[in-house]
C-alpha cells in the first residue's frame, strides 16, 4: 500500500499514553470513532502521533470535501490571523463576512435574492432557520422526517429521529410533527401521500416550516423516491409555509452540485450549511430569501461567534478552491469509481443489499434478510473495523447502525481512491468469510 502506513498495532503505545490521560480528565460521553489520535493529516491523509498512516474517508464527519489542511485555506487563515481572530460582525463588522454572503447568495438556487446569516454549527443553523420561519410566518409548527438528523440542541434533537445516543433523557422541543419517509423498501409511502399525512398530523395554518435534507446524512444516505422533494415543495407553497433544505452534511459539493437541492432544480425558501464549509473551521450559514430576514426585528438573531473572521477567510477559499479545482465534477467523477466498486461488492456478497447516494455521496446497506429487510450492524460494524486496522477510516450510519457512508475529501487523489476502495474490498471479504456469495447460494 503506498498511501496507508501500519507500522504498530491500533492503537500505538503514543495513542494509549494519550488515552490514559483522557480517562481522566474528558467528559466520558465524548466518544471517539477512532482509538488513536491524528498528529497531521493532508488531503485525504491523516498520520496518527505513531506514524500510521490511515485514508480518511470520514472528511472529520463531512467537514472536508476540501481535504485536510488545504494550502489556500491555511494560507488564507494566516493571514486573517495576523489582522484580528474576532470582533463579532454584530459589533464591528468586517469585510470577509460581506464577501462570503456574496459569493453564497449568488450561488443559491432561484431568482429570489437571497440573504445570508452567518452562525457555528450546523445546528445553531438549523435551529435559527426554524425561528426565521417562525417569525416570518408567524406559525410555530415545524415537520420533520423519519431517519432525519438536524442537531443536538434540545430543538433540533427534537427534529432529530434517532433516540439514542441522541435523545437519551434529555427532553425535546414542542411544536414539532414527524411524518413517513417515503421508502419503498421499507414502507409503502408514496410522495403523493405528503399531503394527505400532513394534513392528518397537524393544521397546515400553523405550520411555519417543512425541514428536510435533500439526502439524508445520518440517517443513512437515503435519496428521496422520485417527485418526493418537487410534492413538498408544491405543498408548502400551497399552505405558506417555508421549505427548508438541510444542506448541513449533503451541501458543499458532495452530490456533485454545490447544494444538493440544486440536483432537483428546487428553490427552498431557506438553506442551512455547515460542516464543509470552512475546510474544518466552526461556521455554518443559513441562505434563504431576503424577505425572511427582513420581516425580523434588529438583532433577533446573532452570536457572538458566529461568522468568525478567520473562519469567514477559511470558508471563501473553500468556495474559490471548488470552482478552481472543479471539485463538483471532481464529485462526479469519483462517485462513478465508487459506484461501480460497490456495486461489484453488492454482487458478490449477498449481506449488501443496497448502494445508493448521489455523486460522492454513497453508502452501501447490510441486511440480513432481504425480504424483511432485517439490519445487519454486526457485519457492517465487523467492516468499519477491519478496515480501520488496515488503513482506512469510515463512518457508519442508519438508525441500526447498519449503513457505511462515505464523506471523503473531494481532493483524494485516483490512487488514494483506489487504495482505499480496495482496502473497504478486503475488510467486506473478512467480515463475511465463510458464508456463501451469490453464484454459491444460488447452487451455482
Amino acid at each position: 500500500m503506498k498511501h496507508t502506513l501500519i507500522k504498530t498495532e491500533i492503537p500505538g503505545p503514543e495513542s494509549r499514553a494519550l488515552t490514559a490521560r483522557r480517562k481522566a480528565c474528558v467528559a466520558s460521553p465524548m466518544d471517539s470513532l477512532a482509538s488513536f489520535y491524528i498528529r497531521d493529516g493532508r488531503g485525504a491523509v491523516v498520520e496518527d502521533v505513531d506514524g500510521n498512516k490511515f485514508l480518511d474517508f470520514t472528511g472529520g464527519w463531512g467537514c472536508l470535501v476540501t481535504g485536510h489542511c488545504h494550502p489556500a485555506a491555511v494560507a488564507a487563515v494566516r493571514a486573517q490571523a495576523g489582522h484580528f481572530l474576532h470582533a463579532d460582525f454584530t459589533v464591528v463588522p468586517y469585510e470577509p463576512w460581506i464577501e462570503l454572503a456574496e459569493m453564497l447568495a449568488k450561488r443559491a438556487e432561484g431568482k429570489a435574492q437571497k440573504s445570508v446569516a452567518f452562525f457555528n454549527s450546523g445546528a445553531e443553523a438549523v435551529e435559527n432557520a426554524v425561528k426565521i420561519a417562525r417569525g416570518a410566518t408567524k406559525r410555530r409548527s415545524i415537520v420533520v422526517f423519519e431517519g432525519a438528523f438536524h442537531g443536538r440542541t434540545v430543538l433540533t434533537m427534537a427534529m432529530t429521529h434517532r433516540p439514542m445516543p441522541y435523545k437519551y433523557i434529555f427532553g425535546t422541543a414542542p411544536d414539532v410533527y414527524r411524518l413517513p419517509y417515503p421508502n419503498p423498501r421499507k414502507n409503502k409511502y408514496t410522495p403523493a401521500d405528503f399531503e394527505k399525512l400532513l394534513l392528518e398530523n397537524v393544521c397546515p395554518e400553523d405550520v411555519a416550516a417543512v425541514v428536510i435534507e435533500p439526502i439524508q446524512g445520518e440517517g443513512g444516505f437515503n435519496v428521496p423516491p422520485e417527485g418526493f422533494l418537487e410534492e413538498i415543495r408544491r405543498v408548502t407553497l400551497k399552505y405558506g409555509i417555508l421549505m427548508v433544505a438541510d444542506e448541513v452534511q449533503s451541501g458543499y459539493g458532495r452530490t456533485g452540485k454545490l447544494f444538493a437541492i440544486q440536483n432537483w432544480g428546487i428553490e427552498p425558501d431557506l438553506i442551512t450549511l455547515g460542516k464543509s464549509i470552512a475546510a474544518g473551521l466552526p461556521l455554518s450559514a443559513v441562505v434563504g430569501g431576503k424577505k425572511y430576514f427582513d420581516a425580523l426585528p434588529k438583532s433577533s438573531i446573532g452570536s457572538t461567534f458566529g461568522g468568525n473572521p478567520v473562519a469567514c477567510a477559511a470558508a471563501i477559499e473553500v468556495l474559490k478552491t471548488i470552482d478552481r479545482e472543479k471539485l463538483l465534477e471532481r464529485a462526479v467523477s469519483i462517485g462513478k469509481v465508487i459506484r461501480r466498486n460497490f456495486d461489484a461488492l453488492a454482487k458478490k456478497y449477498p449481506v449488501i443489499k443496497d448502494v445508493r447516494g448521489v455523486g460522492a455521496m454513497l453508502a452501501i446497506e447490510f441486511v440480513k434478510d432481504e425480504a424483511a429487510w432485517t439490519p445487519d450492524a454486526e457485519t457492517c460494524q465487523k467492516v468499519i473495523q477491519e478496515a480501520r486496522a488496515n488503513g482506512v477510516i469510515l463512518a457508519g450510519a442508519g438508525l441500526h447502525k447498519n449503513v457505511i457512508r462515505l464523506l471523503l475529501p473531494l481532493v483524494i487523489t485516483d490512487e488514494q481512491l483506489e487504495e482505499g476502495l480496495e482496502i473497504i474490498g478486503k475488510a467486506v471479504a473478512s467480515a463475511v468469510k465463510g458464508r456463501p456469495g451469490k453464484a454459491a447460494a444460488a447452487g451455482k
